[in-house]
């Protein structure tokens, strides 16, 4: 899915995620949800969300909240808007701290809003500043086994995450006639990810078939690995882990030359620092044409990031408590580790550019007071590049480009003149990011996502999606009641999941032949001076549609290597098939709520 703030592309360069934990939730006026629109760029396959934040022109007042509860959670925010003549102020704040439920599971979040705005004689601007940071432990699946000692449980750590955002922005729009009107913006953001994570090490004493200067030595697991028949020296050597100075590691003194009896570990630390500048620029114009009403927007847009991307891993051991750290005992403890042969732990620095081009139309032409039949496109052009920084990934290094033209069209039809019946093709795309890109290699799949070793090229991603549906709303009692209903799908071409490898617990990702989405959704609402109800409903039908092998080493079906067949028709888990939402508001008096 795409995301805007006010316009702001909020997609990460570097894997298109979406910070969610960034974004004030006090200081949004309202969220528009468009399902079939590619006007919105790249990754809006599933629709587009678009952030409109409050200011000083629309919110004036003063608002304070804060709460409390257990496991030593606290929260609180304020907001602050006000309006003189033609200039406006608002600035909103919030944070939050807990310890969690779990073991080492604390968070906290500390995120702000400023907009300066002004307005005169058809023209708007705002400059809109926002920081926020948030740092969470332990947010990893435990075991079974754990759990049933104690709910609390969590399986290794140290595991962090701590983000950082900073943005700077200007938009604004001017009215160039009662028909024509201008609309833009400029920014900066700057972004900042680390991770320190703490697992298990898939390790082993190597080979006696290896070279003598590397038996009873460490070597990563190479059971899973594709085996040259006849299996070399050489090849078992390139699986041997050596330090930052390229020595190979011995099995602690005292062992019987075995390095199995060592519960060893990995601290594995990524860090992600981004830098993008962007710019748009649209023209809206509402003139008749031929005497119908007309509404038509076209503009472009660019967003270009540079990001930084840096990953190592060095060795420890588990501790009785799970805690992974260096035990000055057990040689190489605290080294920056990487295998001969590059395989599942290599240090990185990359640099990644990425630079988005958009160009778009889109028309509303009302056919006549019943009909009105909507037509447009974009055109997305995505250049990739990814760098490596040490020389020791050459195979990391790209420079792929993108295009496609995404075509929009559909009409709605007034059946009465509150009954609404609509019908909708749009195509969407999405290219390739940095992340799946630099891991998209079978030959040298992925411990992590994060770690990335391997850049064969990979497709973009078309979907086509179809919608229907009717929406009404009429006078009942002392309130309005409206409805909808509409049925949607939506089919992935070229689509990029994460698939298995041949080495248990590693993957890379790869285009698969497709993926869909169908299904239903329904929603009622009411609303009146003293009550607000409402009550949805969704079906969504998400399946692969493609035969293949998918990672899922704790599922009960999977084979001895970890992985589940997937045929046609199969579902896609984690998203539920049926979904239902009921809730209500009632104000007995104008300043009281109960909901």
């Amino acid at each position: 899915i795409a995301v805007y703030m006010n316009g702001i592309r909020g997609n990460e360069a570097f894997g298109d995620t979406v910070n969610w934990d960034l974004i004030p939730t006090n200081a949004i006026e309202r969220s528009d949800l468009w399902t079939n629109n590619p006007v919105f760029g790249l990754n809006a396959l599933g629709g587009a969300i678009n952030l409109q934040m409050k200011n000083g022109f629309t919110y004036q007042g003063t608002e304070a909240e804060a709460e409390g509860g257990s496991f030593g959670h606290f929260s609180g925010g304020a907001q602050y808007g006000v309006r003189s003549g033609d200039y406006s102020a608002y600035f909103a704040v919030q944070g939050s701290h807990e310890d969690g439920w779990r073991q080492q599971s604390p968070s906290s979040l500390l995120r702000g809003y400023a907009d300066i705005g002004w307005k005169n004689d058809g023209a708007e601007l705002h400059l809109i500043g926002a920081a926020a940071a948030s740092n969470f432990g332990v947010a990893a699946a435990t075991p079974i086994q754990l759990l049933d000692l104690a709910p609390t449980s969590i399986y290794t750590t140290p595991q962090t995450t701590d983000n950082r955002m900073a943005l700077l922005a200007l938009n604004g729009s001017y009215a160039l006639s009662d028909a024509w009107s201008l609309q833009g913006d400029v920014y900066i953001r700057g972004f900042r990810q680390s991770h320190i994570d703490g697992n298990a090490a898939d390790v082993e004493r190597c080979s006696n078939s290896a070279d003598p200067q590397y038996r009873n030595h460490l070597c990563l697991e190479d059971d899973g690995f594709p085996r040259p028949d006849p299996v070399t020296a050489a090849f078992r050597d390139s699986f041997a882990i050596l330090d930052q100075n390229n020595n190979p590691i011995p099995c602690p003194p005292g062992s019987g030359n075995t390095c199995g009896a060592t519960p060893y570990g990995t601290i594995d630390r990524t860090a992600n620092k981004t830098g993008t500048v962007g710019a748009s620029l649209q023209a809206t114009n509402t003139n008749t044409v031929f005497g119908h009403t007309n509404h038509l927007i076209f503009g472009a847009g660019i967003d270009s990031s540079d990001t930084t991307f840096t990953a190592s891993s060095t060795l420890g051991t588990i501790n009785s408590d799970l805690v992974v750290g260096a035990d000055p005992n057990i040689p190489g403890a605290g080294a920056p580790l990487h295998t001969l042969g590059g395989f599942g732990y290599l240090p990185l620095d990359v640099e990644a550019k990425t630079t988005y081009y958009g160009l778009y139309a889109l028309d509303t032409f009302d056919v006549d007071p019943r009909l009105a039949v909507t037509a447009g496109g974009r055109l997305n052009i995505a250049s990739i590049g990814v760098k490596d920084q040490l020389g020791t990934s050459p195979d990391l290094n790209s420079n792929q480009t993108y295009t496609h033209l995404n075509p929009v069209t559909g009409f709605t039809y007034k059946i009465t003149s509150e009954l609404t019946g609509y019908f909708g093709f749009s195509q969407a795309n999405r290219a390739p990011t940095p992340l799946e890109q630099s891991c998209s290699s079978a030959a040298k799949p992925c411990l992590l996502e994060d770690f990335l070793v391997a850049d064969p090229p990979l497709k973009q991603v078309v979907a086509n999606t179809y919608e229907a549906g009717l929406r009404d709303k009429f006078a009942l009692l002392d309130g309005r009641f409206g409805w909808k209903a509409a049925a949607f799908r939506t089919d992935s071409s070229d689509d990029i999941i994460n698939v298995a490898s041949d080495i248990q617990g590693r993957g890379f990702f790869q285009n698969v032949p497709g993926t869909r989405r169908q299904g239903i959704e329904a929603s009622a609402s009411y609303e009146s001076a003293q009550w607000d109800v409402y009550a949805s409903y969704s079906l969504i039908d998400a399946t692969y549609q493609f035969t293949g092998e998918l990672p899922s080493p704790n599922n009960p079906m999977a084979d001895a290597n970890g992985n589940v067949l997937v045929t046609p028709g199969k579902r896609i888990p984690g998203i539920p098939m049926n979904q239902g939402k009921v809730g209500f508001d009632f104000r007995p008096i104008p300043k009281l709520a109960f909901g």
